[in-house]
């Protein structure tokens, strides 16, 4: 499914664009990546990743359609654009689940950003027949599991062990 890029109003009056990620996004990807916090990039990738090793670049550049999705927030046009967070789902293996990711470059947390990009991921994955949405999240990013609840997530133990939380949360119907 195509993605129309939408313009998005932060809380404090800020505006970013929502767009679906691009081949030729892959320098500025790896600029936001090591605009990430030591703590940001732990909470999105259970490891201080300062760039993403050349396959996860290609896959998050390339994603395969009908099966992942990878959004990005930008601001600027053109050479000055900039990305300064993404979302992605990926089509779990079995069933009609996919699991979703999401990371905000620190100076842009607070503003109900990441929010944002999971509603709109949300309603992706709904439009392209997902029925469930499920993620791994680190038991101390409190945030992350603060908003998943407020979005209708369950949270539930995980098989990565006590450190790691699994939220999920249905698709199907509102």
């Amino acid at each position: 499914m195509d993605f129309a890029p939408i313009d998005v109003e932060l809380r404090d009056g800020r505006r970013v664009t929502v767009r679906a990620i691009r081949e030729t996004d892959a320098d500025k990807l790896q600029e936001a990546i090591r605009e990430l916090s030591i703590e940001s990039s732990y909470k999105r990738f259970f490891s201080p990743m300062r760039q993403l090793p050349s396959r996860l670049l290609e896959r998050a550049t390339h994603p395969k359609p009908g099966r992942e999705v990878q959004l990005v927030a930008a601001i600027g046009e053109g050479a000055d654009e900039k990305i300064i967070a993404g979302t992605r789902y990926d089509a779990l293996v079995e069933g009609k689940g996919c699991e979703f990711a999401v990371a905000v470059v620190d100076g842009w947390h607070g503003f109900g950003l990441a929010r944002r990009l999971l509603e709109i991921l949300i309603e992706h994955a709904r439009l392209d027949g997902f029925e469930r949405m499920e993620g791994y999240v680190l038991a101390t990013n409190v945030a992350m599991l603060g908003l998943a609840k407020r979005l209708g997530f369950r949270e539930s133990p995980s098989d990565e062990g006590p450190t790691v939380r699994m939220v999920c949360r249905d698709l199907r119907g509102a």
